[in-house]
């Protein structure tokens, strides 16, 4: 089944975040769970600002029991790096590992002009 859209922000900037963090807890009303996916809505939006070329456009979607979230970013080139080991603290590098901690899955795919990195959540009962 296609993921339905709930909503959608344009960020151009890490100040945009904030914006993204409002949005998401009026989308979502258990504490708890707004708590994993802010911070990891949060953790892929500010890796497409940072490492990607923006504006990162982040979709929250639904499928039957899932919660999705999907960044893009216009940087065909990159590669998010799901996969690396830990780092020392200091180093950098804890983001992608915090999604794959709070999230149930995540990846990310090219299309013809973006590369998106998303993350799913089982819907909390």
């Amino acid at each position: 089944m296609t993921p339905v859209l709930v909503r959608r922000w344009t960020l151009n900037d890490v100040h945009d975040l904030r914006i993204l963090r409002t949005g998401l807890r009026e989308e979502i009303s258990d504490p708890e769970f707004f708590d994993r996916v802010a911070v990891v809505a949060t953790e892929l939006a500010t890796n497409a600002l940072r490492h990607g070329a923006p504006p990162a456009i982040v979709r929250l979607m639904t499928a039957p029991g899932r919660l999705i979230v999907d960044v893009s970013d216009q940087d065909l080139v990159g590669e998010p790096q799901f996969g690396l080991r830990p780092r020392p603290m200091g180093e950098g590098g804890l983001g992608l590992l915090l999604v794959r901690t709070f999230a149930a899955d995540s990846g990310w795919y090219r299309t013809g002009h973006a590369k998106h990195a998303w993350a799913s959540f089982r819907s909390p009962p």
